[in-house]
């Protein structure tokens, strides 16, 4: 009786297990075809709630949920919670691994959105006057882009070499005397009417209604360095960069048909990051260090011949 009670349980436990190991399979076949992603509202889920279609034709589900801060869509991947997130440009994720240890890497630059001043209680830039305030991003690399573009408008000068590390305290020359107002991004285009001037990353200002071609005093220009320094990106752990539901979304949305909705909806405040460019960049860069090194090479060779002729 107790053999038959034992051979009985035993039974019952291996049919439980087996059910168990189905259902687990089951379940990370649908996890894999299911690609979850956190993003901005604007433009960053537009254009994946537009990306939906293509990717449900390769058999994916892309699930969106919108974030309205800078901290939590990097939290969620780093936990593993989400797949992916699409908010953010390359700075600022270096920043935020290096800031709170987390492990986000990126998947695929996807778009850069120019850095714009808009009009506060000042409607131009010549109309300026001393004492003006002027409303920025508070977080590391989004103030320092700010603070560039007001130099490059001549309303501050710089220390020499500060580039994306500036903060207010390396500002050298102030000559209108303007008071820079740090506010988190989300918080900036609410201080219009209290501020001459807002300086906006480009998806709030989309938010804000606000237009980079008609409304913009100023903005960074599409080949400037700073543009392509803040390209967006899909983020993914460390790890995830290649897999297949990752490689999926991120060729759907390099397609010419995302490129095409991105240029349209959005009249120049969002631009398609073109690899191509970036390729450019890294093949000048590579034949200049070759350059250099065969110019080493090519002095050294000289040196020696001269020691010899000594």
């Amino acid at each position: 009786m107790k053999k038959s009670i034992k051979k009985l349980l035993a039974l019952t436990l291996t049919g439980a297990f087996l059910v168990g190991a189905l259902t687990g399979c089951g379940k990370s076949g649908e996890d894999d075809k299911t690609i979850t992603v956190a993003a901005s509202a604007t433009p960053h889920a537009e254009i994946l709630e537009y990306a939906k279609d293509k990717l449900k034709e390769q058999g994916y589900d892309l699930q969106v949920t919108v974030f309205d801060d800078y901290v939590k869509p990097n939290e969620v991947v780093e936990s593993g919670d989400f797949d992916a997130n699409y908010f953010q440009h390359v700075p600022y994720l270096e920043s935020f691994n290096e800031e709170k240890g987390t492990h986000l890497a990126v998947a695929g630059k996807i778009h850069y959105e120019p850095f714009g001043i808009y009009p506060g209680t000042k409607k131009s830039l010549d109309e300026i006057a001393d004492g003006d305030s002027i409303a920025v991003p508070n977080d590391t690399t989004n103030e320092a882009r700010a603070l560039l573009l007001l130099q490059d408008n001549g309303i501050i000068t710089l220390k020499d070499g500060v580039g994306l590390e500036a903060t207010v305290n390396d500002i050298e020359e102030n000559p209108y005397n303007v008071e820079i107002v740090e506010l988190a991004a989300e918080q900036v285009a609410r201080v219009a009417e209290e501020t001459a001037y807002i300086v906006l990353n480009g998806n709030y200002a989309l938010q804000a209604g606000y237009s980079v071609s008609k409304d913009a005093l100023a903005y960074e220009t599409s080949d400037s360095e700073a543009a392509k320094t803040y390209v967006n990106v899909i983020a993914v752990k460390e790890g995830n960069e290649n897999s297949d539901k990752i490689k999926a979304l991120v060729d759907v949305l390099k397609s010419d048909e995302i490129k095409d909705f991105i240029n349209k909806k959005y009249d120049g405040a969002v631009i398609p990051f073109d690899d191509s460019e970036d390729a450019a960049d890294e093949a000048d860069a590579e034949e200049s260090t070759e350059a250099e090194a065969d110019g080493d090479d090519a002095e050294a060779e000289a040196d020696a011949e001269a020691t010899d002729a000594e």
